[in-house]
């Protein structure tokens, strides 16, 4: 984080997992510790040692807060009406609000915050816990540079970040990628439990499936080649993995046509719960 672009005061309003990720994040970037200010109702032990070792502000006196740089939001949806009245005395025009909850557009945003700078809504996956989140996000006024750069600076300190320009992009991202990492732990539990049925110890078939798809991840990331030239190269005709390949590419009932519902279902959710 370049300090142009280094927010001088950042508000965490909610440590849930998703909320405590990003904290975690900031803490491990040169973001200083001293321009956190944390707001969590009832904050487990952990957060209170987290933020006196730290020297983040815990549960401040809501005055201090006024005008803030950036304002994240990490509470659940349907606490949003009451966070936000509380807290809207204290935004200024000076103020970014930065969200990465579920369901609430940019002009629910906007209509609770009318006098913010800008309005950014952003969907990190559980990755952010490992610094690996792959994040969408989307400002609803581009030409607000200083608050792309400030919610962009933030989101990177969890992983990557992709800024669209099409919030209604958001909920095929859902699909993908805010899903996306249970899908792959499915896979997981598939792939031992079919290991098992072949009379492999179920902690050892655990440790193959874990392995195979932990280690296919770094393979994917440490060139540019696509998947399916990779998938190729471990390809023989006629072996083993053609046979299984033969099953997990049928056209009717293999993995894509699956994989083509299972996004589809979890898209359609996030426009219901978007609707909502």
């Amino acid at each position: 984080m370049s300090p142009s672009h280094q927010p001088r005061s950042v508000v965490l309003v909610g440590a849930g997992k998703m909320g405590s990720a990003l904290l975690k994040g900031w803490l491990a970037s040169p973001l200083l510790s001293s321009q956190i200010t944390v707001i969590q109702r009832a904050p487990s032990d952990a957060l209170q040692a987290l933020c006196e070792e730290r020297n983040v502000r815990l549960n401040c006196d809501l005055e201090q807060i006024a005008g803030s740089d950036v304002v994240v939001l990490a509470v659940k949806p349907q606490q949003f009406s009451d966070v936000g009245a509380f807290l809207r005395p204290y935004v200024t025009h000076e103020t970014t609000i930065l969200s990465v909850m579920t369901g609430k557009t940019l002009d629910t945003l906007r209509a609770m915050f009318p006098q913010a700078q800008a309005c950014v809504r952003t969907m990190p996956n559980i990755l952010a816990t490992v610094g690996r989140s792959i994040t969408p996000a989307v400002i609803d006024d581009p030409t607000h540079g200083v608050s792309k750069a400030y919610a962009h600076a933030l989101l990177e300190a969890v992983g990557s970040v992709e800024w669209i320009g099409d919030e209604a992009l958001l909920d095929g991202i859902t699909g993908v990628s805010g899903s996306g990492p249970a899908y792959v732990f499915y896979l997981v539990d598939c792939l031992a439990e079919a290991g098992r049925k072949q009379g492999l110890p179920a902690d050892l078939s655990m440790r193959l499936a874990r392995g195979t798809v932990a280690g296919s991840g770094v393979l994917l990331e440490s060139n540019q080649t696509a998947p399916s030239a990779l998938r190729e190269q471990v390809t023989s005709p006629g072996g083993t993995t053609a046979e299984a390949l033969a099953y997990l590419m049928d056209s009717k009932t293999g993995l894509q046509p699956l994989m083509n519902h299972a996004v589809t279902a979890a898209s359609q959710r996030s426009r219901v719960l978007t609707e909502a």
